[in-house]
């Protein structure tokens, strides 16, 4: 299961941002807007908060060493223990207030206070449209207690290390919080896959040991004949009971995921590189030109040359 995660990752390719490490003197409130193809996470580095996600009836707390990964990028607020009578600020006046210029990660940390709280903030970023379907079923966010401990030392090590990278002066400690940051990002995800997700529809194909052997085969050669027979063959199961299975586990029939798959892997290449269309659909598995445009228009919603144009 890690590498055929590791392998969705790698062609998401996710980016990682840290916008502050920030100290907040109770009472406050920040609003964090919606942002499209990016995975807020916040870490409580010292203290308590609240986390209202907007279209969730109840708030999350969050205690320290706790982390929460909002996978949409849906609009949230931020908000002390306390935060009656607190002035809701947006995270982009924060920022301006301060002069981010956007470079680097604002940093304003007091490790005296006791009664400070104080976060660690981020994204992840998606880049271009492509998506793996197992990101449109995620819960509007996932939240992890005690996160460091629970992860395991090394998790716990990681999250110090962001700490102090991202209040140090120390020459890379920018780029390292931030590549770390994407590592923390894809554990979460392993850990509430292997976890809270593991038996829900929409996710329990990628725990599955049978389903996810199939979905790794397919995922390492995209470009083979692939049909339910194969995939089943991969899997060690009988066609019928795979194909059902499969349905009930990834909420679409295979053949659905293999184009939809191989829709995304055309879309990223059409963007990022000057492949010919023929060259392209060989790569996704197609025979024929035509066959892999009448493909990606009833997926799409438009020929493959009128989305490179777009891009």
């Amino acid at each position: 299961m890690l590498d055929l995660l590791s392998e969705v990752l790698s062609r998401l390719n996710i980016k990682g941002m840290l916008y502050f490490r920030r100290a907040f003197t109770p009472p406050w409130g920040v609003e964090v807007p919606a942002y499209k193809k990016v995975a807020r996470f916040h870490f409580a580095l010292r203290g308590k908060c609240w986390v209202r996600v907007f279209g969730v009836t109840d708030p999350v707390a969050l205690a320290q060493g706790d982390i929460i990964i909002i996978p949409h990028g849906t609009a949230h607020q931020l908000l002390s223990e306390d935060h009656l009578g607190a002035d809701i600020v947006t995270m982009d006046k924060i920022l301006s207030d301060t002069g981010h210029s956007g470079e680097g990660v604002q940093v304003h940390a007091n490790t005296k206070d006791d009664g400070l709280n104080e976060l660690i903030c981020g994204h992840i970023s998606f880049s271009g449209d492509t998506v793996h379907p197992v990101f449109h079923d995620l819960p509007p966010y996932i939240h992890m207690p005690n996160y460091g401990p629970t992860a395991g030392a090394w998790m716990e090590a990681t999250l110090r290390v962001i700490s102090e990278e991202t209040g140090g002066i120390r020459a890379g400690g920018d780029l390292i919080a931030l590549k770390l940051a994407e590592t923390v990002f894809a554990h979460s995800i392993r850990v509430f896959l292997e976890g809270k997700a593991s038996d829900e529809p929409g996710f329990s194909g990628f725990t599955d040991p049978k389903i996810a052997r199939a979905l790794q085969a397919f995922h390492l050669r995209p470009a083979d004949h692939w049909s339910v027979a194969k995939l089943a063959k991969a899997a060690g199961r009988s066609r019928t009971g795979f194909a059902q299975d499969f349905a009930t586990r990834m909420h679409m029939t295979p053949m659905q995921y293999v184009t939809y798959w191989r829709m995304q892997i055309a879309q990223q290449v059409l963007a990022q590189t000057k492949m010919s269309i023929p060259e392209i659909a060989e790569q996704v598995g197609y025979s024929s030109e035509s066959a892999f445009a009448r493909a990606f228009k009833k997926m799409v919603g438009i020929t493959p040359s009128r989305y490179r144009t777009s891009q």
